[in-house]
């Protein structure tokens, strides 16, 4: 990927997450089956603790841009993260269409193929916060709790394309000119299958972590949608809470991993607790 190119998908990866596909950098690395498709991922920490805290990138992204967090956790929780399919080490994309809720069942089946049984706390950053919201609603009984970081919301799309046109319009020409099949497959298929009713069942721990840092390509039209947006995700997980982190990008987890690693072990103790 040339500089120019690289430079501009940088500018713009808050507009849906890392467009730039990160190193897989993560230690204890282990390959599972799912269907067709070799799925590659890490697992660290205790294997005693409980809940395990299961990782989900944002589109772009394999599982290297975790790596901070996951060096912050593992001396004490249980830790998955991994590789969709197209991304990093894993294999090639499915067939099936790449809506957040196959992506949903295909982590379910990951986790599965891998020996880990529930219950799972879920970690969601940008589109990934999608995918763990349909799986928290696909499989409630399986999730301790969620936590999303600077989530897309299902209707961010739409709402740029109206309310932030001159940011859609650069998000379209990357999209055909510099986005791999999977980014494309899941940009075009985000927000399906999340349609009414858009709310989580009730009893799940849910919190969302926005960042406090824009980059210069994100207009002030765009600022104004993106808060209504984070707003709107109270009303979406009931009895949720919402954080702005200072100093954080839309990378929230490698600004401030400690943030984000203090927020799950509050999670992981009022997991723990309900379970007695």
């Amino acid at each position: 990927m040339n500089r120019p190119l690289r430079t501009a998908l940088a500018a713009l990866a808050s507009v849906f997450g890392g467009l730039l596909v990160g190193c897989s950098s993560l230690p204890d690395r282990h390959n599972v089956q799912v269907g067709a498709t070799p799925i590659a991922y890490s697992l660290t920490g205790p294997a005693s603790a409980t809940p395990i805290v299961v990782l989900q990138s944002g589109l772009g992204d394999g599982m290297g841009p975790w790596a901070a967090l996951v060096e912050r956790l593992s001396p004490e929780l249980r830790v998955f993260a991994y590789d969709r399919p197209g991304y990093g080490d894993s294999g090639g994309l499915p067939s099936a269409a790449r809506s957040p809720c196959v992506i949903a069942t295909e982590l379910r089946e990951t986790l599965r193929g891998a020996g880990l049984a529930p219950p799972y706390l879920l970690v969601g950053h940008s589109i990934g916060g999608q995918y763990q919201f349909a799986f928290a609603r696909l499989f409630p009984g399986e999730v301790a709790g969620l936590l999303l970081l600077d989530p897309t919301h299902p209707d961010h799309w739409p709402q740029m394309q109206r309310r932030a046109a001159g940011v859609a319009a650069m998000v379209s020409g990357l999209r055909a000119a510099a986005f791999t099949p999977a980014m494309r497959a899941e940009f075009d298929a985000q927000g399906s299958c999340l349609e009414a009713p858009r709310r989580l069942a009730d009893g799940i721990p849910t919190r969302v972590l926005a960042r406090t840092r824009y980059a210069l390509t994100e207009t002030d039209d765009f600022k104004a949608m993106a808060h209504e947006l984070e707003q709107d995700w109270l009303r979406i997980l009931p009895g949720s809470t919402l954080r702005r982190v200072e100093d954080a990008s839309h990378y929230i987890h490698k600004d401030q991993p400690a943030e984000v690693a203090r927020e799950l072990r509050a999670m992981v103790k009022e997991a723990q607790a309900q379970r007695r």
